[in-house]
């Protein structure tokens, strides 16, 4: 039985059903799509359209933040001591070069040099944020500056531009006051995460600078100002198209500060020191305000301004006469014989009679030991007066423990010794004042073998300026200043103004616990020094203005032990061994307005050879520029005396023999506002060799 082939035919109406269906899925689908992208481009473009326009032009434009221009720091007179100079550099950005390494190649052959620093070139450039220009070399001359810019279509991520680096005028006269500046390290970074601040975007920028000791350092916030930024436009590479100068901020320059300080004065201080290490001080005695304040060997701050090369500074570092040490504030030396009137006031506040004498012959015996003047053959007889004025150590030895070391302790801090002084910049040694608390707490401090028991014999030392005394030369000028005024406890200032802000004068000065009886038979003794014949520093204290006259103490003060028959620290000595030499005065003696505090470390001879006449140098100058001053310097000269009636021109004033004596010459030729000459203690002829004194 055989099969027969079916045919089966689908149903029209069925396949149209099925079409129907899956146009409408699709339609559907299709339709819904179009709702939710029309919907989309409805936010998009119409709801969130600023927000993407931001976002667009953010991407579109950098902001690159500009360091603003440093604050300026002036002298009393408005002379500019830190300020800002134009200065050509070149840059390099990271993100705009193809092959840093190809580049810097490039770049050498057109600058040498920066061969020589390329490792650290490539460690601030990698450290730099994204798109930041980096210096890669700063004060270039014109024709690097124009080398650079004339093959810049080939360096890709160099460029050259213009900008203001910090410069010091006065070289190293301001160094250490001043201070400098230099770029923020890491160091710098962590020290303001410590303290829980956040950390300024600008300190990141490579062209920023921060302040480094002194004022740069304590006024660094003032001097710093606000960053700018300039918005620039930028293609898809992130390479610089043009300026939008519409959204570019300006920088707001740092504020200036004005200090009390005298250019000429400073320049002065540090040409006469020459090649000497040590501090001067020079303050007003009715106000504080400090005109000098320099501490030799200096160096230039403008070294450390692009970074110090490091040879250089290993060698300011190990040299033996520390030039990277401020000596004026921060260096501490016995005061020597400049201690004296310290003492003086103790032993007269004590009690004792100025005019009790004490006959000196070259030493002083106390206990198993004896107590050296630095007048081998001994002074004689002296009272206070003669004893200030001829420096004699076996008067104080005589006297000190009958005043004892807590009085001439506390005599010395009413003076200033001892303590640091608000004046805006840190850095300061209070120094040693010994007392009888001081060594018992350093014995307990240091575990010392002594039971911190004060023996007498150490206040041998003190009295004139030994022993465990140590102080910095604006302490001794602070001294001086407060004996000159005579009724105030002055306080030294530095900065007078910081911007419009002016600081206090600082004339509310506490009242000095001295009577002024005490204080003129010191300020006698110190103008003997400079005045009298027989003083120790007369000959270099004459200042040849006139009727104006400085008092004045010279000191010399060991720098080490000496042992029996030693030498004491003479000129052909290693610098080390020799004795520090110091000289503090005041002028003029009669009306005083100028104090001076000078140390010559390890000098040549003493304090009346190498000290006094720098220090007069010095005043000279402080004198000259002061108005006032001049004024009497330059007023006529008293009229000559006349002669009696009846006697003939030669017979005037004329002694019974006939001859005018030498006390009657001196008298007659002597200004009306200057004092008669002391008397020497002895009889003499006339007057006595001029007796510099010696080391000790």
């Amino acid at each position: 039985m055989s099969s027969e082939p079916s045919i089966f035919f689908s149903d029209a109406n069925e396949r149209q059903g099925s079409f129907l269906r899956r146009t409408f899925v699709l339609g559907g689908l299709t339709t819904l799509g179009g709702v939710a992208l029309t919907g989309r481009l409805a936010q998009l473009q119409v709801f969130q359209a600023g927000e993407y326009a931001t976002l667009a032009s953010n991407n579109q434009f950098n902001f690159r933040l500009v360091p603003p221009p440093r604050g300026r720091i002036l002298d009393r007179n408005g002379v500019v001591i830190a300020g800002n100079r134009p200065s050509f550099r070149v840059l390099v950005v990271r993100d705009e070069t193809k092959d840093l390494d190809q580049t810097l190649d490039l770049l050498g052959r057109l600058l040498p040099d920066t061969l020589e620093r390329r490792r650290a070139i490539i460690r601030d450039v990698n450290a730099a944020p994204r798109f930041s220009p980096v210096p890669v070399k700063s004060d270039l001359s014109w024709e690097e500056f124009a080398r650079v810019n004339l093959y810049a279509n080939e360096l890709p991520g160099v460029m050259a531009d213009m900008n203001e680096a910090r410069y010091y005028p006065f070289g190293g006269a301001f160094a250490h006051v001043i201070g400098y500046v230099a770029k923020p390290n890491d160091r710098d970074i962590k020290a303001i995460e410590e303290r829980g601040e956040k950390v300024p975007e600008i300190l990141y920028n490579p062209g920023f600078r921060i302040g480094r000791q002194g004022v740069e350092k304590a006024f660094d916030a003032d001097l710093r100002g606000e960053a700018g930024g300039n918005r620039v436009e930028v293609d898809a590479r992130g390479r610089v198209v043009a300026e939008d100068i519409g959204g570019s901020k300006p920088a707001v320059p740092g504020k200036d500060i004005v200090l009390t300080l005298d250019a000429d004065v400073q320049s002065r201080a540090l040409e006469v020191y020459g090649e000497e290490a040590g501090g001067c001080v020079v303050m007003d005695v009715r106000n504080g305000d400090i005109l000098c304040m320099v501490s030799t060997p200096s160096f230039d701050p403008n070294l450390f301004v692009g970074g110090v090369p490091s040879s250089i500074y290993r060698a300011l570092s190990e040299y033996e006469r520390k030039p990277l040490l401020d000596k004026a504030i921060y260096g501490t030396f016995p005061p020597g014989s400049t201690f004296k009137m310290t003492t003086a006031l103790a032993i007269l506040d004590a009690g004792i009679n100025p005019a009790e004498r004490v006959v000196c012959t070259g030493g002083y015996r106390y206990g198993s030991r004896t107590f050296r003047c630095w007048k081998r053959g001994g002074h004689g007889s002296m009272d206070m007066h003669n004893a200030i004025k001829n420096s004699c150590d076996t008067y104080f030895y005589h006297m000190c423990n009958r005043a004892g070391i807590d009085r001439i302790a506390r005599v010395a801090r009413d003076l200033g010794f001892g303590q640091a002084y608000e004046i805006g910049i840190a850095g300061q040694s209070s120094g040693i004042v010994p007392s009888t608390k001081w060594k018992r707490d350093y014995a307990a401090a240091t575990k010392w073998d002594d039971d911190g028991t004060w023996y007498p014999g150490e206040t041998l030392s003190v009295s004139i300026g030994q022993g465990a005394l140590a102080v910095n030369a604006l302490q001794l000028a602070v001294m001086t200043s407060r004996i000159a005024n005579g009724r105030k406890a002055v306080q030294p200032r530095l900065v007078k103004s910081v911007g419009d802000q002016r600081r206090p004068s600082g004339a509310a000065f506490g009242d000095l616990p001295f009577s002024t009886e005490h204080l003129d038979i010191v300020r006698a003794g110190m103008a003997a020094v400079a005045n009298d014949v027989t003083g120790t520093a007369y000959r270099a204290s004459q200042l040849g203005l006139g009727d104006i006259q400085m008092a004045g103490k010279t000191g010399t003060a060991q720098s080490r032990d000496y042992k029996p028959g030693e030498s004491r620290g003479p000129r052909n000595a290693d610098w080390s061994r020799r004795d520090h030499a110091l000289f503090v005065a005041f002028a003029p003696h009669d009306a005083p307005r100028y104090a001076i505090a000078l140390i010559i470390q390890h000098a040549p001879a003493g304090g009346s050879a190498d000290a006094a006449p720098r220090a007069r140098e010095i005043m000279k100058t402080v004198l000259l520029k002061d108005p006032d001053m001049r004024a009497r310097i330059e007023r006529p000269l008293p009229p000559e005396a006349e002669a009696p009636v009846g006697l003939d021109e030669g017979e005037a004033g004329a002694a019974p023999g006939g001859e005018v004596t030498g006390a009657e010459a001196a008298e007659l030729a002597r200004p009306p506002s200057a004092p008669a000459p002391q008397a020497p203690p002895t009889a003499t002829s006339g007057p006595r060799p001029y007796l510099p004194e010696p080391p000790r």
